[in-house]
């Protein structure tokens, strides 16, 4: 059975991990997401065989986690900002060797070492490849402590039946916050057979071999050639966006993550002072549901992007609705959390005044 508790985003993130039938963890501790690995390691084991293991650093887990992968099990890691910065290569080796995988990023501001307060500047990073080559993760942005929890489970499923690594892109306040969330009930881990992984060979087939590294250049591009149309089929059957009051609304604001939550709220100061204002926010920011915005481009008179960062997301808003209508940005940066009040006095500088 399912059961409600008043829990961490970051412990509530690795008990669905637990309760998910994750096979295995390998990670190294950063605030502000040190949390998961503490309690999996205080509870995993124990109750259902799961192997947590704190490596010697962020490299070394991601290559735990790519050789684990690589038999087929539910594997994980998770970080924040500069550990994710670290683990780039080996995402990369994942993505291209097409193994399903989770990687948790808790964002922290930047760059550099930052800060340990919560931030948004690692949405390039995540939704653009972050290493090299053209590769992307499947990313998740979750907006409250319950999506922390069911978004684990959301993206192993997701990580199986496109063989690509996804990630959940959270913040610190996300993860530090506490909320009641509803678990879902136990999963148990399980020995199914893929038919891709290197866990020996039988003798009715040949050898599984892999690896992301093609000598020839007419291997690589159709490795290449195979991945993209992947992305393709990722992009038509699983974006994921939330629309709030946008069916009468004169004008958007959108934001992912925890910003949504507060643009859902300053939406509201708006309404309350006769603006019909509407939120978008986006839960995969890859796939990015570009046709979205693009239709509402068609209704509305503008659309104010809010994130803490200096403008990342909103190149993508921009490119969705392709010079349709005014897109202007409002962003903090080092960690602070932009409020309702500023978020609408900024909708009507910057948006409401200029269309009227």
């Amino acid at each position: 059975m399912s059961e409600a508790k008043l829990m961490k985003g970051n412990e509530a993130l690795a008990e669905a991990a637990i309760r998910a039938g994750a096979d295995a963890y390998f990670g190294y501790p950063i605030t502000p997401q040190s949390e998961v690995l503490e309690y999996l390691s205080r509870e995993a084991y124990q109750r259902t065989g799961m192997i947590i293991l704190q490596a010697e650093s962020e490299i070394a887990s991601i290559n735990m986690v790519y050789g684990a992968a690589g038999t087929g099990k539910k594997v994980m890691t998770s970080s924040s900002s500069p550990g994710i910065s670290l683990m780039q290569e080996g995402i990369s080796y994942i993505a291209c060797a097409e193994l399903p995988c989770l990687i948790v990023n808790v964002n922290r501001g930047g760059p550099g070492l930052g800060t340990i307060q919560p931030a948004q500047g690692d949405y390039f990073q995540s939704v653009k490849g972050g290493g090299h080559g053209d590769y992307h993760l499947i990313v998740l942005a979750p907006s409250t402590v319950q999506e922390m929890a069911d978004f684990v489970k959301l993206s192993f499923e997701l990580a199986f039946k496109y063989r690509n690594p996804v990630m959940i892109l959270t913040d610190g306040a996300l993860g530090q916050m506490m909320e009641k969330v509803k678990l879902f009930p136990q999963q148990p881990r399980e020995d199914i057979i893929q038919g891709w992984e290197t866990i020996g060979k039988p003798e009715d087939r040949p050898s599984n071999v892999i690896t992301s590294l093609h000598i020839q250049p007419d291997k690589m591009e159709e490795i290449n050639l195979h991945l993209q149309k992947k992305y393709r089929e990722i992009e038509k059957n699983e974006i994921r966006v939330e629309k709030i009051n946008c069916d009468d609304a004169d004008y958007i604001i959108t934001g992912y993550g925890l910003v949504a939550r507060i643009c859902q709220k300053a939406a509201e100061l708006a309404r309350d002072k006769g603006y019909k204002v509407g939120v978008v926010r986006p839960i995969t920011l890859f796939p990015f549901p570009y046709q979205t915005y693009f239709e509402l481009a068609d209704k509305v008179k503008g659309i104010l992007d809010v994130e803490m960062n200096a403008g990342q997301m909103v190149e993508d808003v921009r490119l969705a609705v392709n010079g349709k209508i005014p897109i202007e940005f409002h962003g903090r940066m080092g960690g602070i959390v932009p409020t309702p009040e500023e978020i609408l006095e900024a909708l009507e500088k910057k948006i409401i005044g200029g269309a009227e």
